[in-house]
């Protein structure tokens, strides 16, 4: 039986871009594979810079929100390749 997995939560609200990406990069290679990254962020253009971000890292975007401006991302830090 394996542990639930891990979430951290980063307040990036009122950072404006690329700033909120940046630092949730930073955070995502200090956890453990399978872990969960909550980002509350403010800046519009973080939709599609997180989507872009997910796409190119392998990282799991599995929930978005937009509560009254604060835009809310659940990003799943992707396993660990094995090396070639």
């Amino acid at each position: 039986m394996s542990a639930p997995p891990t979430e951290t939560l980063l307040d990036l609200r009122g950072l404006a871009c690329p700033m909120p990406v940046l630092k949730a990069n930073r955070a995502l290679r200090d956890m453990p594979p399978g872990s969960r990254l909550r980002i509350l962020a403010t800046d519009r253009a973080s939709v599609a810079d997180f989507q872009f971000y997910c796409r190119e890292t392998g990282h799991a975007l599995i929930a978005f929100t937009d509560t009254a401006g604060v835009l809310s991302f659940m990003i799943r830090r992707r396993a660990e390749t094995s090396p070639s």
